[in-house]
């Protein structure tokens, strides 16, 4: 017998799950799990890296979201319909998988969103059409909420008497018409009951809906799942994903504990109460689920297929002009750029020079066709002319993108790559595809910093708005920042004295290639090794590698939360164009700061998926040298 997780948090459900998604398949693999669902809260932004993960350790990934479901029309913005419950959903196959894409795209929608993502049964029935698998139970859910009167209130009973005093005098009738309502949405066979005993032995609700759901599951014929809430990998972390949840409720450790000791009510406290939110192997779920409902998880898992997520790049057509292909006009404009570019430099009077040249563009020419990516440079070329176009100035070229000679040729950038030895390799190396996946080049586009938007509005109005969008992108604890989280959350020192400490530590880019040498990518590790006698008042290494010091063990937490996501945010320069409607092929995600929607996942997982990003980043000493470029016009007529 085995067993799957099914509900499992990574940490891209924000300051709520803690796992990283390398960490899950670690921790599965040691198991010997064959399978494992990703259920962030809302979100599918972790799909891309999970799915990677899990393939590394030969583990199925199933791929799925914990929704948000408002209890009311979800359109309808009021405190008395904030109130919101969970609902598990899987995707079975591709189509399924569109189908999560879609429901977490409209449950961003500005009509929808209200404080979280979210969505009604009327509107998730909308994307449920025999491809979406959903199980219901844990508390928070629906049907454990229909058992009480005052769900809450039962949840932070102390005893299985005080929880019983909030039962819902018609439980049975109330659980099994919304257990009815999920089987009619979803399928007979799409619809399991969740039963989630792991902590059962904390909580006396838990007990209690246990006890409840296996009674109507039995009484009325519903299939039966075991699973737990993972929402770190081992019990051993529970006290990192603490420090997790009182980042999120702006409190600190030793006051939430003294809220819970003194009014035995407090915000997750279950989490206090318990490490039982860890990945339980095999026979810690034997203790508690009966056989029948562990192997209605392999079940679940068979039942969804191994189906990629992953794709080639999905560029827009480019119009060219008399009946050209994108590769015959990327061609034509070389050709062009040679005649009024090169030529009148002199550059190619020779044949010795010429030669130099022709065999270099015939190179990039080869490269380009081959990975079929002509589009890409006629996207970017008509972006900087748009930027010429209304009188604002370009950059003209940054890093690797100035060793292509295509490039210069065609007017993206205005740095001739042969003068100065550049090499196309490094801006972009073929060797690096396969037949799965093409890697896509990076050319940045610089452009006045108060002109930005105004760039972006023509590419929306050039591709259309629905194929356009701005990417996500997210801030982690590194480094100082994961220091001062750490000793800000434990009430360890104050604010001059977490300054004092992280002072010395480095930024993340300045160490960043001898970051990439080390097996785990610590800022904090390899101060304590390359520069410990800025932190000897505080934290060393001793001879074995293990911390010492009075500030030891608040170091040793900050290593282990490096790297895990804090916050979202929108990218500074990312823009995705896609021939799709982004809603239909990647999940749009509300920006925090505006009504906006921009694409839910960072930039290479985007990549990974077939989406293309360009990147327009605002500059502000561009906007200083259009200043000083018009005020010498105007001087000099």
């Amino acid at each position: 017998m085995s067993w799957t997780p099914l509900h499992l948090h990574t940490h891209y459900s924000l300051l709520d799950g803690l796992s990283k998604p390398s960490q899950v398949a670690e921790r599965c693999s040691n198991l010997g799990y064959t399978s494992c669902a990703l259920t962030d809260h809302g979100t599918i932004s972790g799909a891309v890296a999970f799915t990677q993960a899990m393939k590394k350790k030969n583990i199925k990934p199933i791929l799925g979201c914990e929704f948000y479901l408002s209890q009311q029309d979800c359109k309808i913005k009021s405190d008395e319909n904030r109130s919101l419950s969970h609902l598990c959903v899987l995707a079975k196959n591709r189509k399924g998988w569109d189908n999560l894409i879609q429901a977490v795209s409209k449950s961003n929608d500005e009509e929808n969103y209200y404080y979280k993502p979210r969505l009604d049964l009327a509107e998730l029935n909308l994307f449920a059409d025999g491809n979406l698998i959903s199980y219901s139970g844990h508390l928070g859910s629906d049907l454990a909420n229909a058992i009480f009167v005052d769900p809450k209130s039962a949840y932070n009973a102390k005893t299985e008497e005080e929880a019983k005093r909030y039962t819902h005098p018609n439980w049975d009738s109330e659980v099994l018409k919304i257990a009815n309502r999920y089987r009619t949405i979803f399928g007979k066979e799409n619809f399991f009951i969740e039963i989630q005993a792991i902590d059962q032995d904390n909580s006396p609700a838990a007990k209690l809906v246990v006890q409840g759901l296996r009674y109507i599951s039995k009484k009325y014929k519903f299939q039966t799942v075991a699973t737990a809430d993972s929402h770190y990998p081992e019990k051993k972390d529970a006290n990192d994903q603490l420090l997790l949840l009182c980042s999120a409720l702006k409190t600190t450790l030793p006051k939430i504990k003294k809220k819970l000791r003194e009014s035995g009510e407090a915000a997750f406290a279950g989490f206090l109460k318990s490490n039982n939110f860890h990945i339980p192997s095999l026979e810690e779920i034997q203790n508690v689920n009966t056989a029948q409902e562990i192997e209605n998880s392999m079940l679940i898992a068979s039942m969804c297929e191994d189906y990629n997520i992953l794709g080639k790049p999905m560029l827009p057509k480019f119009k060219c002009p008399k009946d050209f292909s994108e590769d015959q006009y990327l061609r034509h404009l070389c050709r062009e750029g040679w005649k009024n570019r090169l030529a009148p430099t002199g550059k190619v009077n020779t044949e010795q020079s010429k030669q130099v040249y022709a065999d270099q563009i015939k190179k990039e020419l080869d490269v380009i066709s081959e990975a079929n990516l002509a589009g890409y440079f006629l996207i970017v070329r008509d972006i900087v002319n748009s930027v010429v176009d209304k009188n604002h100035i370009p950059g003209p070229g940054r890093g690797s993108a100035a060793g292509c000679l295509v490039s210069y040729l065609v007017g993206i950038t205005q740095v001739d790559p042969i003068d100065y030895g550049l090499l196309f390799e490094r801006f972009y190396n073929a060797g690096r595809n396969t037949e799965e996946h093409v890697s896509l080049p990076d050319i940045d586009i610089d452009v006045p910093a108060n002109k930005r938007d105004e760039t972006i509005d023509y590419i929306r109005s050039k591709y259309g708005s629905e194929k356009v969008g701005q990417m996500v992108t997210f801030g982690r604890l590194q480094g100082r920042g994961a220091i001062k989280e750490v000793l800000r959350m434990n009430e360890a020192c104050g604010y001059d004295q977490m300054n004092e400490i992280t002072k010395s530590l480095p930024h993340e880019h300045e160490v960043s290639d001898q970051l990439a040498e080390m097996d785990n990518p610590s800022v904090i590790k390899w101060t304590l090794m390359n520069q410990p006698e800025t932190l000897r008042g505080y934290c060393r290494l001793n001879d074995d590698g293990v911390l010492e010091g009075d500030y030891a063990k608040f170091f040793n937490q900050a290593m282990r939360i490096e790297g895990t996501f804090k916050s979202q945010g929108k990218h500074a320069a990312g823009v995705v164009i896609s021939s799709h409607d982004l809603n239909d092929v990647c999940p749009m995600v509300r920006d925090k700061r505006g009504s906006e929607k921009i694409a839910g996942m960072e930039m290479n997982d985007l990549e990974s998926m077939g989406h293309v990003k360009f990147d327009i980043l605002g500059i502000s000493l561009m906007d200083k040298m259009m200043g000083i470029r018009d005020q010498l016009k105007e001087r000099h007529g």
